[in-house]
């Protein structure tokens, strides 16, 4: 914004407390006078030596007022000059921690978030100030961090399709009498991973934009919704599923968190033991949250391993070896979904193999007829 140049705020606090100091002198000094008016005639008799009163008389006041003012305007050019001088140096160091500030941010404005100001001293506005700035940038310089990672790997994941594709078409350019079955059959495998990256991608910046409409969405709805779905997948690899629980609701995107749950559930059940696995999905209330818990069995994870699982195309150990490893999207989908709708995710390896996720997301009031 182009603002016309003006006092600056050292200027303007100067001038504050000289003028206050000012004010102060010049009560200071009415009072003196109203307070020798009040006591000291307007005439006074002259007295000889004798203490023998004489016909002559003297104004006291008008005698008084000729000393008084010249030492008045003395003090009140003292306390002007004093206070211009005394504010300007108070100024300077009351307004010291926002130059600090200033000079962070224009550094944070050129692109450097690794800056803090760490402003020293007890606690108080500016202080805060400087701590909640500095808190900022340290959230600012880590979401910038992952949104690199991010597309550097998202760049990496659209390559490996286009790789693919350019490799099979010059082997079938090579060999014009290649079976061209296997070549389509190769090349829509291909096209299908790289759309559904694709809308991965899409989904995580939707959410991240929080461009949807809050709903009321009862989430042990989107529990069965999402289970009765994922049911032909799971008797394919032989995998139990439990869905039981209390009716949650919350607001949100009801698309979204069905794509949340769907991605819980789905993971769960890929991501299994190889066969006679169990997965479980529960819903509940808590004091002010609603919670979503899909656990299932499967290999011993390490808490290390477990708390890089929601970071974009990470993958555990097992996932890498499936014919399910999918785009590397699912648990960073959800985080995002998690996220956008002010909720806590949390990842928990079980002792006896496999992983606990619970979602967390505010809760509203549930009333007693509630309709499922």
């Amino acid at each position: 914004m182009d603002r016309s140049p003006g006092l600056s705020v050292r200027v303007r606090l100067t001038l504050s407390y000289a003028g206050f100091l000012m004010l102060a002198g010049v009560l200071l000094l009415a009072a003196v006078w109203a307070f020798l008016l009040r006591y000291v005639p307007d005439r006074a008799m002259l007295i000889n030596p004798d203490d023998k009163p004489t016909n002559g008389v003297f104004p006291v006041r008008s005698t008084l007022l000729e000393v008084f003012a010249p030492r008045a305007a003395a003090v009140l050019v003292f306390l002007l000059l004093f206070g211009l001088l005394g504010g300007w140096i108070l100024a300077g160091r009351m307004l010291a921690p926002l130059t600090r500030i200033t000079h962070a941010t224009r550094m944070a404005t050129s692109g450097s978030l690794s800056h803090r100001i760490r402003l020293p001293g007890h606690k108080d506005e500016f202080r805060e100030l400087a701590d909640a700035f500095d808190t900022m940038l340290e959230g600012l310089e880590a979401h910038v961090a992952e949104q690199q990672r991010f597309a550097a790997n998202a760049s990496h994941e659209l390559r490996t399709p286009l790789a693919i594709s350019k490799a099979l078409l010059d082997v079938a350019r090579a060999d014009p009498h290649r079976d061209t079955g296997e070549l389509i059959d190769g090349l829509h495998a291909v096209n299908t991973r790289a759309i559904d990256l694709t809308e991965a991608l899409l989904l995580v910046s939707r959410a991240e934009r929080r461009s949807f409409t809050g709903e009321r969405v009862d989430l042990s709805l989107l529990a069965e919704e999402a289970t009765e779905t994922l049911l032909p997948l799971a008797e394919k690899h032989g995998v139990a599923i439990e869905t039981y629980g209390d009716i949650a609701p919350t607001i949100g995107s009801q698309a979204l968190l069905l794509q949340l749950t769907t991605n819980l559930v789905h993971n769960a059940i890929v991501h299994n033991l190889p066969e006679q696995g169990t997965v479980w999905v529960n819903t509940g209330v808590r004091a002010e949250t609603v919670v979503l818990t899909v656990e299932n069995t499967g290999e011993k994870l390490t808490p290390q391993l477990a708390s890089t699982l929601t970071e974009p195309f990470q993958r555990g150990t097992e996932r890498v070896h499936t014919d399910h490893a999918g785009v590397g999207l699912g648990l960073a989908i959800v985080k995002t979904i998690t996220q956008a709708h002010d909720g806590a995710l949390t990842l928990t390896p079980r002792s006896a193999g496999g992983i606990r996720i619970t979602v967390e997301l505010p809760a509203i009031s549930i009333s007693p007829h509630t309709d499922r």
